[in-house]
């Protein structure tokens, strides 16, 4: 018994192994059935179509040659293991469709014994388990019918013209078949029932079909399906009958072989280690097999009963399987869905469906034919990964400095257009602006609205770095390079492979360093510090200034061949006196964060808060908002958010303008102002009285300019 090849006519069945065939290949999966030695001796025609080998290529071993060829080692393996244990097994492989494309496969495979317990055969099933969207295992019986029999009659019934081939099949001249002599050769216990269909035919002038069996030329009766349609004029007069003849003779037979075979027809489809379940053209219900049987624990007499069903499957998803079914009655085409099917432990399960029609040789859908296979495992991975998703999502945008992108300023617009546009290319940008403004937040932007988003991000702060340090941190070192390097460590440069690097405080770099960066840039290479070995990388460059680097590249402090090429895509983030018009929504938003991680529920803004907000500077941009409105909450008693306007106090001119443009000095100028302010704070950096705090920078931004100035803080401390 084997598979034919695709696209061969199938012949009508003519022994109970026939039969058995066309119901197996009717199963919407992939079927095998091999020796006790594990050589395959049959394959169905929806494996042999899939894969486009030929029978006489996969009997045997042969069929590997489908398997991916990383997964034909293990597949082989569970089959030594199963042949040698005599137990079921299961493994999932890719196999080969026929037009190159691998897609992976659950296989199952089941030993079925004889009475004394020995394994006469071993039967296995694949199932498609990557592609859900469409029934890629359509499997169903078409019996393409024989070259017909023709014949025409007059409106009245009498027949008047026999084609060659019915003559020749009923070996009788025409002259001795006109009229109603046809009848003469019609079975006689036949011959009633198809004279009173014709005559009622006739009656009514609607299409007239039966069964009955003719003698053939040889004197044998033969079963044939008759059908009579009328030809009417444009007045919807009967004009003509014609009709047609198609022998039977072998499906009659076949018919007759299957209600004989059901037994074994039935322990072959309970044998398949998968739910099968057979309804009528009308989906009444008429055979589930032992698995379908034991997992909803429906007795077989329950199984075929009209509420069956309804029984087992959740309600929300017995409504989309009517739908499907309606559709499917109709049209007559195979269908899938995802349900959740109520186990004999109450519990209910994802199984996905697939239903197939099995149709008679005129194409009529005699029964729907289907398999459910368990996705449970599949689904709750998904809603796993679903929430998982979710939940990083909520870290990087309320985590990340989600508040500082807040608002619908010109500006802010501007910017995000920007990042739009040159997020999915893989330019090099230059990120400007203040302290506080969310530059690497844009950078984070870019990175996740590019090709690149799902591999690394990394940040690394160029001025909180040592400048003895910041080569081996961007690039790693080898073991031995230095002292206290015992073994290679990578730069942040490797750890970025394939994704983006985000170099804050760009203009911080020592000098050397900027040599390397640049020939990373140019050449997409660099050596780790104590190596000689060039390592390649692909890594996209994002870096970020609050300085001005056109005055620290005339003054010699920065490269200028670095600058021109970072500076490919400039984009300056705005500060937040520059947005006036997003202070009400940042402060409104920051608000119910706050409040709701410090469990109030504070319900308004009050108005002179936020016009006191409006007005005030905001020298430290939306981390200082965003500081302010946390202080604020923590001391709200009411429902009300009230600031103190003593909170917010106005800095002298001269403070301003250094809090807002220290960094867009030209060298000199800059020089001038941190050396006044460490005459005036005798030297002292930190603290309230320091000169960090006097020019409004962060103590870590004043040491990195005091560095990269060349100026002597120590001189200061005796003036």
């Amino acid at each position: 018994m084997g598979a034919l090849p695709k696209n061969e006519a199938v012949p009508l069945p003519t022994s109970v192994e026939d039969h058995l065939r066309l119901v197996v290949d009717a199963i919407p999966c992939l079927i095998l059935r091999a020796t006790p030695d594990g050589a395959l001796d049959f394959i169905n025609q929806r494996w042999l179509e899939f894969t486009g080998f030929k029978i006489e290529e996969v009997q045997g071993w042969g069929w590997r040659a489908a398997l991916h060829p990383e997964d034909t080692g293990r597949v082989m393996k569970a089959w030594r293991e199963g042949l040698a244990t005599g137990e079921p097994f299961e493994n999932e492989a890719r196999i080969r469709r026929v037009d190159g494309e691998y897609r992976w496969f659950l296989m199952r495979n089941v030993p079925l014994r004889d009475e004394f317990g020995n394994i006469i055969q071993w039967y296995g099933t694949g199932h498609d388990i990557e592609d859900l969207k469409q029934a890629e295992g359509r499997l169903q019986l078409v019996i393409d019918t024989t070259p017909a029999l023709l014949h025409s009659a007059r409106p009245d019934g009498d027949i008047d013209f026999f084609n060659k081939r019915m003559l020749d099949y009923l070996g009788v001249p025409l002259e001795e078949l006109y009229g109603w002599r046809w009848t003469n050769l019609i079975h006689p216990d036949d011959v009633d029932q198809i004279v009173e269909k014709w005559r009622a035919s006739l009656a009514t002038g609607e299409p007239f079909e039966c069964e009955a069996r003719v003698r053939r030329a040889d004197g044998e009766y033969c079963w044939q399906f008759h059908r009579k349609v009328p030809l009417r004029d444009h007045a919807r007069n009967i004009i003509k009958w014609f009709g047609s003849s198609i022998e039977i003779d072998d499906r009659k037979r076949a018919e007759d072989a299957a209600r004989q075979s059901e037994r074994e027809l039935r322990q072959l489809i309970d044998a398949i280690p998968q739910q099968v379940f057979v309804f009528g053209s009308d989906w009444s219900p008429l055979f589930a097999n032992r698995p379908e049987l034991e997992y909803t624990g429906l007795t077989p007499l329950e199984a075929q009963s009209k509420d069956a069903v309804a029984r087992i499957f959740h309600p929300e998803d017995l409504k989309k399987l009517e739908v499907l079914r309606g559709r499917a009655t109709i049209d007559g085409a195979p269908f899938e869905l995802e349900a959740r099917i109520r186990g004999n432990n109450g519990q209910y399960r994802w199984f996905l469906i697939r239903d197939n029609p099995l149709r008679d040789e005129r194409g009529r859908v005699l029964r729907w034919c289907g398999t459910r296979t368990d996705i449970e495992d599949r689904k709750q991975t998904e809603e796993r990964l679903e929430h998982e998703n979710v939940a990083l999502r909520e870290e990087i945008d309320k985590a990340s400095m989600f508040e500082e992108i807040v608002g619908s300023s010109e500006k802010l617009r501007r910017v995000l257009a920007h990042v739009a546009k040159v997020a999915p290319t893989d330019s090099t940008v230059l990120i400007t602006g203040e302290t506080g403004t969310g530059k690497e937040l844009v950078a984070r932007a870019i990175h996740k609205r590019s090709r690149r988003a799902s591999r690394a991000f990394v940040s690394v702060n160029c001025a909180a770095i040592p400048p003895s340090l910041i080569a081996s941190e961007l690039f790693g070192y080898e073991k031995g390079a230095f002292t206290g390097a015992t073994q290679r460590r990578l730069g942040r440069f490797e750890v970025a492979d394939g994704g983006t690097i985000f170099l804050d405080e760009i203009g911080e770099l020592p000098s050397e360093t900027q040599v390397a960066l640049l020939r990373v840039l140019q050449e997409r290479s660099f050596e780790r510090v104590g190596g000689n070995h060039p390592i390649t990388v692909n890594v996209r460059v994002v870096a970020a200034t609050n300085r001005d680097l056109h005055a620290a590249v005339e003054a010699g402090a920065f490269r200028q061949d670095l600058f021109y090429r970072l500076n490919v895509f400039p984009l300056n983030v705005p500060p937040l006196r520059d947005r006036i018009d997003d202070i009400p929504i940042l402060v409104e938003y920051l608000t119910e964060r706050y409040a709701r991680k410090a469990g109030k529920k504070i319900e308004r803004i009050k108005k002179q808060t936020l016009e006191l907000f409006q007005a005030y500077d905001w020298p430290g941009n939306v981390r200082e908002l965003q500081n302010v409105v946390e202080r604020a909450v923590i001391l709200c008693d009411g429902d009300t958010l009230v600031v103190d306007e003593t909170w917010l106090q106005h800095e002298s001119p001269s403070a301003n303008v250094t809090t807002r443009g220290l960094g867009r000095l030209d060298m000199n100028r800059e020089k001038e102002m941190i050396e006044s302010a460490l005459t005036e704070c005798r030297g002292r950096v930190s603290g309230q009285d320091g000169a960090a705090a006097k020019l409004g920078i962060p103590r870590s931004t004043l040491e990195s300019r005091i560095r990269s100035l060349k100026i002597n803080k120590h001189r200061f401390k005796s003036l």
